[in-house]
């Protein structure tokens, strides 16, 4: 009698933590699964999926104090932050202390991102700078995000955090599942079939 009370009273307190831990990451991870749940959508039917990009251009030229400093790297190293600011003021795009390729006669910046490709070049003899911007497009930007692809640092990480709490989410659910499963038949059979299915997919379907 005194055994059974301690295995009720253990399940009880395994399932409350678990059903923490669960509902928690489901929280956490609900934005990004319904992200990466449109986007795989999305980018599975990318072909079918009509784009149309826009292209910017911008021009303007460093001042005189940029433009000396610019001339000082001697076609080495980052932009020096008098250039950055300037290339700001002039056309309004930010390139931070970005490193150039620099060859005898400008240095160029590329400038990816998210849903589109941009690039700027500087002019070392007379500091013209001409930006080029294109736009693919709200979905391509959103298939973009789905990959990581040019997203930065803050989404590298929030990434990782996203992955950590789908793990959370699906572990704490298959225990769930283990806890419940004397009381549906049907329990295992469905998690067999839903292991079984991407396998007999990628053995037998995928050339």
């Amino acid at each position: 009698m005194a055994d059974a009370h301690a295995d009720r009273k253990r399940r009880a307190w395994w399932l409350k933590q678990l059903h923490t831990w669960h509902w928690v990451s489901s929280a956490v991870c609900l934005a990004g699964l319904l992200l990466f749940a449109i986007t795989g959508i999305t980018l599975n039917h990318a072909r079918s999926i009509e784009s149309t990009a826009s292209t910017e251009h911008r021009s303007g030229t460093l001042g005189a104090e940029a433009l000396a400093a610019l001339k000082a790297t001697g076609g080495r190293g980052a932009l020096p932050e008098a250039v950055a600011w300037d290339i700001r003021r002039a056309i309004g795009i930010k390139v931070g202390q970005a490193v150039p390729e620099w060859s005898d006669d400008e240095a160029y910046l590329g400038l990816p991102r998210p849903g589109g490709d941009a690039w700027l070049t500087v002019d070392r003899a007379d500091g013209a700078i001409t930006y080029e911007a294109t736009d693919r497009g709200w979905v391509a930007w959103a298939n973009d995000l789905h990959k990581g692809r040019n997203a930065g640092l803050a989404w590298s990480v929030f990434l990782d955090v996203f992955a950590v709490a789908c793990l959370v989410f699906a572990v704490s659910g298959l225990l769930l599942l283990k806890l419940h499963a004397s009381r549906r038949a049907a329990t295992w059979p469905m998690v067999g079939f839903g292991l079984l299915l991407p396998l007999l997919i990628v053995l037998f379907l995928i050339h």
